[in-house]
């Protein structure tokens, strides 16, 4: 007996189909291996006028199996110094947090995971997190406390990301 496709797999091929046909700009997005709907290849084109300007970083999207009730995990595999990257590249804004209250009271339901985001709402997401960083609560203590503290030192560390990011091309 053929086992049908599941919802989110055809919620995922059809965002797909729709991120093909009207790309956005800032970033492109696939398939890292044609047989998983289930991981996606984004590489994000460092937003204009910011420390990121002209990089070109990578990530790995993951989905669940019960997307969209459940968001994906965002990491970056290209080098990423930022507040809100964790030092192993994990993303980690409010979006991608599990849909209701937030158990440490830090983030209002309505900041959290719901159904109605995208591929693409995710990806410009995180293209404004690079725009704005949120060093409140972060994921890389180093990164918020140079954001803070050292802002000249953090721009060296970025910039020098951002060559890296251009060679690897």
């Amino acid at each position: 007996m053929a086992t049908t496709p599941s919802q989110a797999s055809l919620l995922l091929q059809k965002q797909l189909r729709d991120l093909s046909k009207n790309p956005v700009d800032g970033f492109s997005a696939g398939l890292v291996d044609d047989s998983n709907v289930f991981e996606w290849q984004v590489t994000i084109i460092g937003p204009p006028e910011t420390l990121y300007d002209g990089g070109y970083f990578n990530a790995i999207m993951t989905f669940p199996q019960n997307y969209p009730n459940s968001p994906p995990s965002v990491r970056f595999t290209s080098e990423m110094w930022h507040p809100n990257v964790y030092p192993d590249g994990r993303v980690c804004i409010s979006i991608l947090h599990p849909p209701g209250e937030d158990p440490n009271g830090y983030e209002l339901a309505s900041e959290r995971w719901t159904p109605v985001h995208t591929v693409e709402s995710i990806v410009l997401s995180i293209i404004s997190m690079l725009s704005s960083p949120n060093d409140e609560s972060p994921a890389n203590i180093e990164a918020a406390k140079d954001w803070r503290e050292k802002r000249d030192e953090f721009k060296k560390k970025v910039r020098r990301l951002v060559r890296k990011s251009q060679e690897m091309l």
